[in-house]
């Protein structure tokens, strides 16, 4: 990829990055772990996924530790889960317990792992071959664009889930 594909990338990250941010100012606990209905995904687990899926991937491609476990994330916000969770088949208690994750650890986790993949995109192959199991093959590119596709929908559900808030 050339350096426009590497600006198209960074520009995407960017617009996760806003939407997280709209999603996050000025919520308080209460809005952070509301959920539309039993079952369904609050914005603490919505913002906890996203930024964890972006974590593992960008760290993996660079070949860093994931900020999660490197500076302590996962300890801060205290959540029972294994350091490599990312909520891939979470239940419902599962998600409940991001309810009760402050917003401010949540938004400095989101802060650090987006400050860290747009400083390494980069350093990146995106020709690299990652993942071999498709025809054709994946590559760090694609994947990356799987990434952020993925945080672009979770983090418009969150939203979504704040307007609903809102509106209740």
């Amino acid at each position: 990829m050339d350096r426009y594909g590497t600006e198209i990338l960074l520009d995407a990250f960017g617009r996760v990055n806003e939407a997280v941010q709209r999603v996050m100012d000025g919520s308080d606990q209460e809005m952070l772990a509301f959920r539309p209905e039993p079952g369904t995904n609050s914005i603490a687990w919505l913002v906890w996924h996203l930024t964890r899926v972006q974590d593992t991937h960008v760290s993996r491609f660079a070949l860093r530790d994931q900020r999660w476990t490197a500076e302590g994330w996962h300890e801060r916000l205290g959540l029972p889960f294994e350091a490599a969770d990312r909520g891939i088949g979470h239940t419902a208690k599962d998600v409940a317990l991001l309810g009760a994750v402050q917003g401010q650890l949540l938004l400095g986790y989101f802060d650090a792992v987006h400050k860290t993949s747009v400083s390494l995109l980069a350093e990146l192959d995106f020709s690299e071959i990652v993942d071999t199991s498709y025809d054709p093959p994946v590559s760090v590119g694609v994947r990356l664009v799987s990434v952020i596709s993925d945080n672009i929908q979770h983090a418009g559900q969150a939203l979504f889930v704040r307007g609903i808030y809102e509106r209740s």
